[in-house]
């Protein structure tokens, strides 16, 4: 459970990287992106960690070598972007084959369900950009998009654009508010500021299904002079 919780951990990674953190940082986000095992990966919680600690003073604080935040700001995104098309060409590639496999401690269908879900109820464009901001949706939204046979092209677009506004928004994040508390407290700070950035980024979804749930509860329906409104669920 220790070694569990660890991986979860974005202090962890950071502390046994070392000096080769941001390396590792960007490795973490393509496999996170690109490779089906790499869903526990902690990727909100890592990119806000990382914007932290590429403040010097905080990083020193923590005996760690501070992160480069131009390196950050420039490889985080592309290795999002080139995880993300490496999920999709598998994807298209492979097809459902690419999940029959029974399930187990790293891999659950229930996982893959809920990525096709998400993509129908929001459609491609949509899902694409909205589920870098959902764990574990994210990891499997890519090759879903290539299964259901989203065209490459207008997956890459979106798909740049999802990575670009996630990876810079939870960075730059980290980085200011690394700049502003003390270092000798940010240990304090961490876990329940990551835990409100991953809230925050949910709000876009929940405006979503709430939009999603007015439009199918009434839907306005002709009948000659007069109309209606009924449920979606009504018979015809």
């Amino acid at each position: 459970m220790d070694s569990l919780l660890n991986l979860l951990d974005p202090t962890w990674w950071l502390t046994i990287l070392g000096a080769f953190a941001t390396i590792g940082v960007l490795a973490i986000i393509f496999a996170e992106t690109g490779l089906l095992l790499g869903f526990f990966l902690p990727g909100d919680s890592l990119l806000v960690a990382a914007g932290i600690f590429s403040s010097a003073s905080v990083a020193h604080g923590m005996k760690l070598e501070p992160l480069s935040l131009p390196v950050l700001l420039i490889g985080t995104p592309l290795c999002a972007i080139a995880g993300a098309q490496l999920g999709h060409w598998l994807g298209a590639r492979f097809g459902r084959r690419l999940f029959d496999k029974p399930d187990s401690r790293l891999f659950k269908k229930e996982h893959v369900v809920r990525a096709e879900v998400f993509f129908e109820k929001f459609g491609p464009a949509k899902a694409v950009v909205l589920a870098r901001f959902v764990p574990i949706v994210r990891t499997f939204m890519n090759p879903v998009a290539g299964v259901l046979e989203m065209s490459p092209r207008r997956f890459f677009i979106w798909n740049v654009v999802g990575a670009v506004v996630w990876v810079e928004s939870l960075v730059l994040l980290g980085h200011f508010l690394g700049s502003r508390v003390d270092p000798k407290q940010i240990d304090k700070y961490i876990l329940p500021g990551v835990f409100l950035i991953v809230l925050i980024s949910l709000i876009p979804i929940i405006v979503e299904v709430i939009k999603g749930r007015r439009v199918t509860k009434t839907v306005p329906v002709p009948t000659g002079k007069h109309h209606r409104v009924r449920s979606t669920t009504d018979r015809p």
